[in-house]
């Protein structure tokens, strides 16, 4: 069997293909897999810490603010679509399963072209434009969460659950904090910006971090952009402090270790969070960006009792809302028993049998 994944241009589009991959290596050892990404973004790296080889393609944002940017971006998926019918022509796969992005949108669509069965997966809750492009010529599609039914095609749609790497479920605290060097009983909270980083939560940490370390302690992945300035803040701090100050500018597979170590996160509301923080248990404050659909995940989970919602505009409350969080147990024992029910732990292997049973039948994509 022969399976081509795709999706890219942020780790929250390419990590959910890669789990998917690695169950499906699970369930069918001998599968021929390839990794169609975008080239020159931090996909390539990501897909060869999995030992799947990877073909890079042209691509770039389609929904964007200007005439100009938008013509750029319809050219790239022009280019892209062409490329990623050679791929495909020579690899021949038998199906191609997207995850959204930008980076899927020509894979996609040359698969389409191709005659292959083709699934979409929606990581989010609501669709971005690489997704409901794409699910207009689907052979199948996957959601992540009971909302996102209502806005896809029942007949072709199934709830899935987002995959999440085992680890997630699996990390123990008490080993995650020693992991980081961190104290055994002092309040820890994770902040976390997502792959590329977020500098507007990065300030905010900046104005507050402090006071914050007067009785707890941080795990601040910061992304590489504002890394330099942070880590001259972090140094200028006195000695007991920035002990307790533990910086990053990404983090890798110890990603599951940081959720476990923290009692409280804040994050962005990337479609990683409907995953990795039910499978942490980890309560959280989800500050959405207004570039992209999260807001739309963050008010999910805080629907559901998981998460607490913070606009962007309204930063300067975050440290009262940590300092409320923290020091209410109950409310973080709530919002973890919230957690605990939406986990999908079958997700992944649920996504991998469903390509297993579309490389064996005929493409059905619609007209």
């Amino acid at each position: 069997m022969r399976v081509v994944f795709c999706g890219g241009g942020t780790g929250g589009h390419v990590y959910p293909a890669l789990t998917v991959a690695a169950a499906l290596r699970r369930q069918v050892p001998d599968a021929d897999l390839l990794y169609v990404g975008v080239r020159g973004k931090l996909d390539a790296d990501l897909v060869a810490r999995e030992g799947i080889p990877f073909r890079g393609v042209t691509a770039g944002p389609l929904r964007v603010g200007n005439p100009i940017g938008a013509l750029r971006g319809g050219l790239k998926l022009l280019a892209g679509v062409m490329q990623s019918y050679a791929i495909l022509r020579r690899f021949r796969p038998d199906v191609v399963f997207a995850t959204g992005g930008y980076g899927s949108v020509g894979v996609g669509l040359a698969a389409r072209l191709r005659g292959l069965p083709l699934l979409v997966f929606l990581p989010d809750v609501a669709a971005g434009f690489a997704v409901k492009t794409l699910t207009r010529v689907a052979s199948r599609i996957a959601v992540s969460v009971p909302p996102a039914l209502a806005a896809m095609p029942s007949s072709r749609t199934q709830l899935s659950g987002y995959p999440v790497r085992p680890q997630f479920f699996d990390a123990n605290r008490d080993a995650a904090r020693a992991h980081f060097g961190l104290d055994a009983v002092l309040p820890t909270l994770l902040v976390m910006g997502g792959s590329t980083g977020a500098s507007a939560i990065n300030r905010s940490v900046a104005s507050w971090v402090a006071t914050f370390l007067e009785t707890g302690q941080l795990i601040h992945v910061c992304g590489h952009n504002d890394e330099g300035w942070l880590q001259t803040h972090r140094d200028s701090l006195p000695p007991p402090r920035r002990d307790r100050y533990h910086l990053h500018a990404y983090l890798h597979d110890d990603v599951a270790q940081a959720l476990a170590a923290a009692g409280l996160a804040v994050m962005r509301a990337g479609a990683s969070t409907l995953g990795e923080l039910p499978a942490a248990r980890l309560p959280a404050i989800l500050i959405p960006g207004d570039f992209s659909d999260q807001r739309a995940n963050a008010l999910f989970l805080e629907h559901e009792g998981a998460a607490v919602m913070l606009e962007q505009t309204h930063l300067e409350s975050l440290p009262t809302l940590i300092d409320a969080l923290l020091n209410d147990k109950a409310r973080l024992v709530t919002m973890r028993n919230a957690l605990a029910t939406l986990a999908q732990p079958a997700a992944a292997d649920n996504l991998a049998r469903l390509i297993t049973t579309l490389a064996g039948a005929k493409a059905k994509v619609p007209a």
